[in-house]
């Protein structure tokens, strides 16, 4: 046997596999030990001893004490092949365990790696010398990887599975993007910029608040960058992922006016005891804040902790109007309490059923049985203006497809049924609601105009 040769394999798988050498010189020994045991069909477990000298490879075998003057060369290929499983299963065990301490140290934080295929929706990443696999919930939607393509993901978990280190990866998970600003901006990896708080949508939006501890040192700006470089090697990363730049603030109405920006916010009302933040916006506005199927405000919710309504001024001041009508109306209100409700937060009958009658014998200082009466009042009421509502939203509806209807008809060249002028066609394309003046001659060359026609 070629001791240098042996000393130089075990030196080399040591630095490959990052595992310890004099782990590798007993996992030697004990597999020496089992080639014995098998060639002499021992028993006993302490029979055979092995000592391998780390810096010669020199190899002495005992049994019961006394060296064992024949060579392991003579054990023949059943004691060889018993040497070779045994070392194989100890190396796979304590590269199992050096992968498990190493990737155990770098949960949270990202990691590039190759991507090699798909398995059952989770995709399969090789990253350093460890295979990880990405489950189909951590993925982007929509984000595909061909094998070869580079992987930037975050090491989110990992786990051991007996015969096998698990290593969970994430691209969707939020602090992917958090390890990604310490990344591209150096006030963010010094602390001193502050994420206070971020929600995410991963693959459409994300809003992330911020906040700098030095005065002089702007938390949007520097996160933005130069013409926006920072922002966009982020976005890049994420392939489009929107990501909006809160600045963070400690009065909860100020965050909640920065979160639902872009949109332009006329006032905010906060009812502490239902967790919920009223906001007011002007009708050019509400599409704005509430966003793309409510991505906008529901991503600002979450990122303020606040339940957020919106409102047109038009809705919160009728909704105002009924809950005063309707509590006036119960012996022991006055206006002064309205008013005090309506600084309370509590702006609907809806709120009034919420809270209770605990909150309002407390807040307003009246007895328990006219607080229970007029929540009782209020819920009754509250019931009708649902039913109102979902019946105006009924209608709406019904219009919305009538005119959408009507449209495509006109596009297509026909003339819808009952539609007898060109302004009414333009009213069923642009959504106007008003029916137009008595039809003139040249009402369906306009029509024609605005449906990109030539008479």
């Amino acid at each position: 046997m070629n001791k240098q040769e042996m000393m130089r394999i075990i030196d080399s798988i040591a630095r490959d596999r990052n595992i310890e050498k004099q782990l590798l010189i007993r996992d030697l020994e004990q597999a020496m030990v089992s080639a014995a045991r098998k060639y002499f069909s021992a028993i006993d477990p302490e029979e055979f001893a092995c000592t391998v000298d780390p810096l010669t490879g020199e190899m002495t075998l005992t049994r019961h004490g006394e060296p064992l003057v024949m060579p392991p060369e003579a054990f023949g290929r059943i004691a060889a092949q018993t040497f070779k499983q045994v070392m194989i299963q100890k190396f796979r065990d304590d590269e199992r365990t050096s992968i498990f301490a190493e990737f155990s140290k770098r949960i949270g934080e990202i990691g590039t790696g190759t991507a090699q295929r798909y398995e059952g929706g989770a995709l399969v990443v090789t990253i350093d010398r460890a295979e990880a696999f990405m489950p189909r919930s951590e993925q982007i939607p929509g984000e595909q990887f061909q094998a070869g393509d580079r992987v930037r993901c975050l090491i989110l978990d990992v786990r051991d599975a007996g015969s096998q280190v698990k290593i969970v990866l994430s691209r969707a998970n939020p602090d992917f993007i958090r390890r990604l600003f310490e990344v591209e901006v150096p006030e963010v990896a010094e602390h001193i910029i502050d994420i206070k708080a971020m929600a995410r949508e991963a693959g459409y939006r994300t809003k992330i608040a911020v906040a700098s501890i030095d005065s002089k040192v702007d938390a949007v700006g520097a996160c933005v960058g130069v013409r926006g470089s920072r922002i966009k090697n982020i976005v890049d990363e994420l392939n489009g992922e929107k990501i909006d730049i809160v600045r963070w603030n400690e009065s909860s109405q100020i965050l909640i006016q920065n979160a639902l920006k872009p949109a332009e916010v006329a006032e905010i009302s906060l009812c502490f005891e239902l967790g919920r933040a009223t906001v007011v916006v002007r009708e050019d506005q509400l599409s704005l804040a509430i966003g793309k199927r409510g991505q906008n405000v529901r991503l600002a919710a979450r990122l303020t902790g606040w339940d957020i309504d919106i409102l047109t001024p038009e809705e919160f001041t009728k909704g105002l109007e009924t809950m005063s009508q309707t509590l006036l109306e119960i012996e022991g209100f006055n206006e002064e309490m309205m008013d005090k409700l309506g600084a309370l937060g509590m702006v609907s009958v809806f709120d009034i059923e919420e809270v209770g009658a605990e909150v309002l014998t407390t807040e307003l200082g009246i007895s328990e049985e006219t607080a229970r009466k007029a929540v009782e009042v209020a819920a009754a009421r509250a019931k009708i203006v649902a039913e109102q509502q979902q019946k105006e939203k009924e209608e709406a509806e019904i219009r919305r497809k009538a005119e959408e209807e009507a449209a495509k008809k006109l596009l297509a060249g026909e003339r819808p049924e009952g539609l007898v002028d060109g302004d009414l066609a333009a009213a069923a394309i642009l959504g106007a609601k008003d029916a137009p003046a008595p039809p003139t001659p040249a009402d369906d060359a306009r029509a024609a105009d605005i449906l990109g026609q030539s008479s």
